[in-house]
């Protein structure tokens, strides 16, 4: 298989089915914001410190990333193409997923402090490039809520995961003992 097909250099692509659509429509502005999601939490996945190390993140990022995966070819094919129809959850996603993301994001609160005041982004290096997915994440939300027919499934897992995300941030700083850097108004 050919890594370059010379067929998007007239600003087109297909979906999964072949339909043939412009480069600048929403769902492959959808798509392609999760496929940079992907790379992002990859990219925090690597984090050389110990702080993303010694936490359990690494297997639920692996977990996120091939979901994102599935949404990512969910989000790829027509909805009129969808073997199983549009009513159907996306192939390799279901709710089992969010509810996996919300005990994970339970179990790391229980270390946490409480949040009493809004938080800027920062601190160790996982808990930055934690951040930044959560914003990209945030994004792909708004562009899959732009679609019509979207199960969902899709939805809560998006929504749950930059929750996750915003959590995870602040268990890394916590592990390397740093604070929560409260908004000042």
């Amino acid at each position: 298989m050919k890594i370059y097909t010379r067929g998007g250099d007239a600003g087109q692509t297909s979906l999964v089915g072949g339909r043939r659509i412009n480069k600048s429509s929403e769902r492959l502005d959808a798509y392609g914001t999760i496929d940079e999601l992907n790379s992002f939490i990859g990219w925090l996945r690597a984090t050389p410190a110990t702080d993303i190390r010694t936490s359990d993140a690494l297997s639920e990022l692996r977990m996120v990333q091939n979901r994102l995966f599935n949404l990512g070819a969910y989000l790829a094919t027509d909805p009129a193409d969808l073997k199983e129809g549009p009513d159907t959850p996306p192939a390799g996603l279901d709710d089992e997923d969010t509810l996996r993301l919300e005990q994970e994001i339970d179990r790391m609160d229980t270390e946490l402090p409480p949040l009493r005041a809004f938080i800027l982004p920062g601190g160790c290096e996982g808990a930055c490039r934690a951040n930044i997915a959560r914003t990209i994440c945030r994004r792909a939300e708004r562009r899959i809520a732009s679609l019509e027919g979207i199960h969902p499934v899709a939805m809560r897992f998006v929504n749950r995961l930059s929750d996750y995300l915003f959590a995870l941030g602040r268990y890394l700083n916590h592990l390397e003992g740093r604070p929560d850097v409260e908004w000042e108004k």
